[in-house]
């Protein structure tokens, strides 16, 4: 069985793709510095396949070692969404960008023969076409899409016959984890129909593509063992459900067990895009097995199962807890 490295193991999905790598008897390493949940692995710890490393991935002995003996990287880590990445560029560009040097470089050297990628589809900023497909070059608009698609660039330059790289842009995503994010949308929405039973949506006509937790995990296992030929040097969107958030709060109101109302506050923000996932869909078959409904019918379960003891915990929002976090 294959040694998978996954960067940001310990993540909103790096927690349930570990999981999940560890039930298909894969041998895992993480490697993760523990920022926001020091506990997010604790399901899982004692699993006799999982090495857990407390590190960085900007520090080059931490990076050769952790890459040694491993066949296909995952990487995860990263200084996630926008307003966390516009706290400090600086600490963004060596996180989501120069780190990808190191990583690629050691990956290389020590053996490694995949490198699977976890971009975004927010590359692509704010656009005027009805569908964004693969073929139109990235136009991003913020810190943290526009080194997210640089990096993607080293990635793909890094592609040899013995070095598969593949990147993936996924849509926002939505679903639980074992380290919780309610700074995403549906994630957010959700969790105040159900605490407040108030949805207040910013606006409303903003177009965002979503994507499942589960949907999002299952394709990260599935380029580990995908024909070679078909993804080593390639780029691809996924993300199915593009809806207004507006279109969203309805989706969320219709599928919760109770009265909800939607209240809607007006506001600028500029980031609107409609991706096109076809491209994955005929190359490699791959289509989702989940929807929003899902992951919000998840989400409710877990609350009524006590799960969220104080959901307005800075732990759940990343930018909270990177301004009490001092690393650099």
């Amino acid at each position: 069985m294959k040694n998978i490295l996954v960067t940001g193991g310990a993540g909103y999905v790096g927690s349930v793709l570990v999981e999940k790598l560890l039930k298909l008897k894969y041998h895992v390493r993480v490697i993760d510095l523990f920022i926001y949940d020091e506990n997010s692995l604790n399901h899982i710890k004692d699993s006799n396949n999982l090495e857990i490393i407390k590190g960085d991935i900007r520090d080059a002995e931490v990076v050769d070692s952790v890459t040694k003996g491993m066949d296909t990287i995952i990487h995860l880590a990263s200084i996630s969404n926008d307003p966390t990445a516009e706290l400090n560029e600086e600490l963004t560009r060596s996180v989501n960008y120069d780190a990808y040097k190191l990583l690629l470089k050691y990956s290389r050297q020590n053996g490694i023969n995949r490198f699977i990628n976890a971009s975004s589809s927010s590359v692509f900023g704010m656009r005027d076409e009805e569908n964004i497909t693969e073929e139109l070059e990235p136009m991003p608009i913020t810190i943290y899409s526009k080194y997210k698609a640089l990096s993607e660039k080293l990635v793909n330059d890094a592609s040899t016959d013995q070095f598969i790289t593949v990147n993936i842009r996924p849509a926002t995503i939505c679903g639980y984890s074992h380290r919780q994010r309610f700074d995403l949308t549906v994630n957010v929405l959700t969790k105040d129909a159900i605490t407040k039973r108030v949805i207040t949506v910013n606006g409303g006509e903003q177009m965002r593509p979503n994507v499942t937790m589960d949907d999002v995990t299952d394709l990260y296992i599935y380029m580990i063992d995908a024909d070679s030929k078909l993804i080593n040097g390639e780029t691809f969107n996924f993300g199915f459900e593009n809806f207004k958030v507006i279109e969203i709060a309805e989706i969320i109101k219709k599928t919760l067990p109770f009265d909800v109302e939607i209240v809607i506050k007006p506001v600028i923000d500029q980031r609107n895009y409609h991706i096109s996932s076809e491209k994955i869909i005929k190359q490699l078959g791959v289509k989702p097995n989940y929807g929003i409904v899902d992951m919000v019918k998840k989400l409710n379960q877990k609350f009524s199962e006590g799960e969220f003891e104080n959901p307005e915990d800075e732990k759940y929002y990343n930018i909270k807890k990177m301004k009490e976090t001092h690393f650099g």
